[in-house]
């Protein structure tokens, strides 16, 4: 799905810090290098993501400063989204990478259970403790031992305007959904769409019930939810898609209505408010709408193209939804000591940093200094991410088995899609996601 530079300390605990405890003589990890020495010459490491385009070639900035500190060379492998399938026949093909670019909680939890993966490294794990709220922690984590690396985040609860649009409206960005709707109401009266949505990508919809349902439920529900310990069926469930479907079934807020959304994918919505003819006034999406308004559409962040926090809904706290890229280390890759050396440097707030200043990316580690970010709006939104601390929530459908959470054209997307088609029966749609849903955890 769609989803900056330090000084480096000299020093034995800084190179512990950035690339591995065998450097000072600790056990366990490959020989890192410091001080120019490359320890891991001649090796070479593997790793496998979804990324391509501008996001594979930023993070290869990443791997380029691996090797230039290590001496280890890099390959990236674009896995497309099943990142599921390539990497399982890629095992049992025995060409199996060093390091994948996990981008589902459900997907690291499933190669943890098939015994695929190796635990990270004592120095890995300090680091995590050290530069990460525990949330992240905890969901690198299957039954106890840690095995993920966030890497990179994205923030989830962000709903992008056109500050043109607003201010011609007149309106301020809202801080409530029941403001939100109003506002909506008022840029519509001025002569554009309230929002445009991108009906056609299952996911986007999963996304808009998760902060409704987050903020109006509350954090212990939208846990156990996410564990499938609360049945969809639940009355909060319902309260959430009747509270969704007040946006979903007024033709005045969505450009082009129901059937409009329906025929709308992620980068379309995108345009129909920052391309070059704008149709709508805001678009919600993760903090990755401004890579695309930027580079697709060549708007100035914070001046053509700004946000706001998805806002409290029925007075709950505002939400804030995440979701992120974990790296992990396959114990079938052929260099999976040099694989475990990249997850000791992509822990630390220096690799974080190289991403960051290249723009269109979010870390959650908490280390690194702010001032990394190219722009005031880039700032803000780490900053957001970063102080929501164990309060943020993983995405519930990336934390669901890929069969409900994760595949198009059946489970929760499916579902959801219907549902803006037709909203009226809140109900029923809950007992369709109830129904998908115990199908899926049970397989």
């Amino acid at each position: 799905m769609m989803r900056r530079r330090t000084t480096l300390l000299t020093g034995c605990t800084a190179l512990v810090l950035a690339l591995g405890a065998t450097a000072c003589g600790g056990g366990g990890g490959p020989v890192t290098a410091g001080g120019g020495d490359k320890a891991l010459g001649g090796q070479s490491v593997t790793v496998a993501g979804v990324w391509s385009g501008t996001e594979q070639e930023n993070f290869q900035k990443v791997l380029d400063a691996f090797t230039e500190k290590t001496g280890a060379k890099t390959s990236f492998v674009s896995t497309g989204d099943n990142v599921s399938t390539v990497v399982g026949s890629k095992i049992e093909g025995g060409n199996a990478p060093d390091v994948v670019m996990v981008p589902q909680v459900g997907v690291l939890e499933q190669f943890a259970g098939k015994g695929w993966l190796k635990p990270l490294s004592k120095t890995a794990q300090q680091s995590v403790d050290a530069n990460f709220a525990n949330v992240w922690k905890s969901y690198g984590s299957v039954d106890g031992a840690l095995y993920g690396l966030y890497f990179k985040a994205a923030h989830k609860s962000t709903v992008w305007y056109s500050p043109d649009a607003l201010n011609q409206a007149g309106v301020e960005p809202p801080k409530t959904y029941d403001e939100m709707l109003k506002a909506g109401q008022t840029v519509s009266d001025s002569g554009l769409a309230a929002f445009s949505v991108a009906g056609q990508d299952g996911w986007t919809l999963t996304d808009w019930f998760e902060n409704i349902y987050l903020s109006q439920a509350g954090p212990e529900k939208y846990d156990a939810l996410a564990a499938h310990e609360l049945k969809w069926t639940d009355a909060s469930v319902v309260e959430a898609l009747t509270t969704l479907g007040k946006l979903f079934k007024d033709k005045q807020l969505i450009e082009g209505g129901q059937k409009g959304a329906l025929n709308t994918d992620f980068p379309g919505s995108v345009e129909k408010v920052f391309g070059p003819e704008p149709e709508a006034g805001m678009v919600y999406e993760g903090d990755f709408v401004a890579g695309v308004a930027k580079d697709q559409f060549g708007k100035e962040i914070g001046k053509d193209a700004n946000f706001f926090p998805f806002p409290a809904v029925a007075g709950g706290e505002a939400p804030v939804v995440s979701g992120g890229d974990a790296a992990v280390v396959l114990k079938d890759g052929k260099n999976s000591e040099a694989g475990m050396a990249l997850l000791e440097y992509l822990a630390t707030p220096e690799a974080a940093a190289v991403w960051a200043e290249a723009g269109g990316f979010l870390s959650p580690n908490k280390k690194l200094d702010l001032a990394s970010y190219g722009n005031d709006v880039g700032r803000a939104t780490a900053k957001s991410l970063v102080d929501a601390g164990d309060s943020v929530r993983f995405d519930m459908s990336d934390q669901a088995p890929a069969a409900f959470g994760g595949t198009k054209g059946t489970g929760e997307w499916k579902i959801l899609q219907d549902f803006l088609r037709d909203p009226s029966d809140p109900k029923a749609t809950a007992a369709q996601l109830e129904a998908a849903a115990a199908k899926a955890y049970k397989g």
